[in-house]
């Protein structure tokens, strides 16, 4: 293999490895389901301000937040003056997320006491929810916030669950 034929070789691997990383990095930059479904419901409901009878005057994306020993991470919250709303948001809810829901909104005045007389309440937002799903929800008395088309479709239980 004569220098010029061991030179190209070099470089053909180079570009390789260039193009690998690009491709990798450009992966890691893609959305999540999870990320996107957020970005849509976020945009909604800060556009709408209104979940059922409540409008809501402050939306904030939380991400994680830690006091002493209890850590949690909050998609979405909502709030007016007396009422904070806790939006978890799954691209396919499933029945073990409600059940974060509620570990969320049980740790939530212990994580923002600023809030402590407000009431709270839990809604699951998703794009899909199988229907077992949503019946716990609705039993549980969470909102259920569902895409559909370009808007989002509300379900209420009569009693919702307020702490």
């Amino acid at each position: 293999m004569t220098d010029e034929e061991l030179r190209v070789v070099i470089l053909q691997k180079r570009e390789a490895e260039m193009l690998k990383n690009f491709q990798e990095e450009l992966e890691r930059m893609k959305p999540t389901d999870d990320e996107i479904a957020q970005e849509f419901f976020f945009s909604n409901l800060s556009d709408e301000t209104r979940l059922a009878d409540f409008c809501f005057n402050y939306f904030e994306k939380i991400g994680s937040v830690r006091r002493g020993k209890i850590e949690e991470s909050y998609d979405i919250l909502m709030i007016n003056e007396k009422i904070v709303c806790i939006v978890e948001v799954k691209y396919n809810a499933h029945e073990k997320d409600l059940k974060k829901l509620e570990r969320k909104m049980r740790n939530f005045k212990k994580l923002f006491p600023i809030y402590e007389a407000y009431k709270l309440y839990g809604a699951i937002a998703s794009f899909h929810i199988n229907d077992d799903a949503k019946e716990a929800a609705l039993n549980q008395g969470f909102f259920v916030l569902q895409r559909s088309g370009d808007l989002i479709h509300t379900d209420a239980a009569e009693n919702l669950m307020v702490l």
